[in-house]
């Protein structure tokens, strides 16, 4: 008897612990199911902060509070790289992952082929066709909710260029670059339409779009948080006319700023911002999506003159927009995933805009397509050592100009046959010494490199010689 209640203690026992067991290889699946999932991609974009426009990079100056904790919570990256140093080539480059050797639009207007583009643009303007493939198109058969905030930039009404024939599910904003630059439109482009806005009609302005990008991002990740969602948030702030509301609490913020009002509504405009995306990361937490969901900070280009001289909106790097010196394009960046890209860590690993698409691709999970330029850099986003590229390029038609990154070496030309300026970043990242005659041999390296990395556009063509631009006559 006593035998038979042993025994029957044992059975128990042994299923005992086969339900313990199946019920951990059950939860077991049941997590690998939930981190092998898709995250949410975020991806903000503002349009002509300076790499010195953020507190967390060094501003004395603007304050970025949600910049600064994105980056405590993530990675900081010192050396990211804008696509382009002005708006419309830097939007394709993100889009297409090709850099602006290879990309259709190459600049924010055509040098070549103006007539035949402005009777079929309105202006001379490279779209987006039908045989380029975007990121969202990518992500979008992967299985994502597809949106984008802000400035397009790459087509307007009518053309194939269009958002929502570029892989967009949905897209608020402006498609126009110049529209952009109105902050109090009187119409807006609102899920494939234009619609009107009577609050800002016949002069009225009672419509302030960045509040209302700030409205639709939220809306969007509220009402698509329960499958993998792709926003790109373009915000229009500080460009365009630098305006903000004066009854905006962060205008009061900078009362006696360097440089006057204009200064002050462009601060102002950079902190409003930051507070929208303060806004994207706690709704993220209030839907428990925020380890679920990695987010990207940065801006598309360099600054303008004005603030790079009043407030130090080049963080001390030489050039602002249009210019492919590093205060052009050099753009800060944070990047945050709680539990998977590591908090708190700086990184000096060289990447830039094309690199966004095939590292989206691998977060997707979906093999990118094999004609990109970019390359994913989810390893080092991940805190593992990865090789960055030989060599990162750009060019631009305003006026013509090539760079290069090679290591810690920089070289810059301003027509394929105008002698390469060479500056060692690692020692001079202000790029004030050039140092190209003491080595001749990474100069000819660099210009043979210069010479092949792009292919010819009848809309950007290369220009040999350095664009002299002549004094107007003035009248007696």
């Amino acid at each position: 008897m006593h035998l038979d209640v042993k025994r029957e203690k044992m059975k128990s026992v042994f299923l005992a612990m086969i339900f313990v067991l199946g019920f951990s290889i059950a939860f077991s699946a049941i997590t690998a199911e939930a981190s092998d999932g898709k995250p949410n991609i975020i991806y903000v974009m503002l349009d002509d902060a300076g790499y010195g426009d953020f507190s967390a990079f060094g501003s004395p100056h603007i304050k970025t509070p949600n910049f600064d904790r994105l980056c405590a919570e993530g990675m900081r990256f010192t050396d990211h790289y804008s696509g382009s140093a002005v708006c419309a080539p830097t939007r394709c480059v993100l889009m297409t992952g090709l850099h602006t050797g290879h990309c259709r639009r190459r600049d924010n207007t055509a040098k070549a082929r103006v007539q035949e583009l402005s009777e079929k643009n309105g202006r001379p303007l490279v779209f987006l066709e039908d045989d380029d493939v975007t990121v969202a198109e990518t992500l979008k058969k992967a299985g994502y909710f597809t949106a984008g905030v802000g400035k397009w930039g790459l087509g307007n009404p009518g053309s194939s260029g269009v958002p929502e024939k570029q892989g967009f599910d949905y897209w608020y904003g402006y498609l126009d670059q110049v529209h952009a630059h109105d902050h109090f439109p009187d119409e807006i482009w609102d899920g494939g339409e234009m619609i009107s806005l009577p609050g800002n009609q016949s002069g009225k302005k009672e419509i302030y779009i960045p509040y209302q990008q700030e409205e639709k991002a939220l809306q969007l990740i509220r009402e698509h948080h329960e499958k993998p969602f792709f926003l790109y948030l373009a915000v229009t702030p500080p460009h365009g006319a630098y305006i903000i509301p004066t009854s905006d609490p962060a205008f009061a913020m900078y009362d006696g700023i360097p440089g006057g009002a204009q200064v002050q509504h462009y601060a102002a405009m950079v902190t409003r911002t930051d507070q929208t995306i303060g806004k994207v990361m706690d709704l993220l937490k209030e839907l428990e999506i925020d380890e679920d969901t990695i987010v990207f900070y940065t801006s598309d280009n360099g600054p303008n003159p004005l603030f790079a001289k009043a407030i130090e909106s080049s963080g001390g790097l030489r050039g602002v927009k249009r210019m492919l010196y590093e205060g052009g394009i050099r753009a800060a960046m944070g990047v945050r995933w709680p539990g998977h890209v590591p908090a708190g860590k700086e990184s000096d690993f060289v990447w830039d805009m094309r690199d966004v698409f095939p590292t989206l691709c691998d977060l997707a999970g979906v093999e990118s397509p094999s004609h990109l330029d970019g390359m994913s850099v989810l390893p080092t986003l991940t805190g593992k050592k990865q090789q960055s590229r030989q060599m990162h390029y750009w060019e631009i038609h305003s006026p013509f100009q090539q760079a290069v990154r090679f290591g810690d070496w920089k070289g810059i030309r301003f027509g394929t046959e105008e002698p390469l300026e060479l500056y060692d970043l690692k020692t001079d990242p202000g790029e004030q010494d050039n140092v190209a005659k003491a080595n001749p041999e990474t100069v000819h390296k660099l210009e043979a490199f210069l010479d092949s990395a792009r292919t010819e556009s009848s809309y950007f063509p290369a220009k040999t010689k350095r664009a002299v631009r002549r004094k107007k006559n003035k009248k007696k």
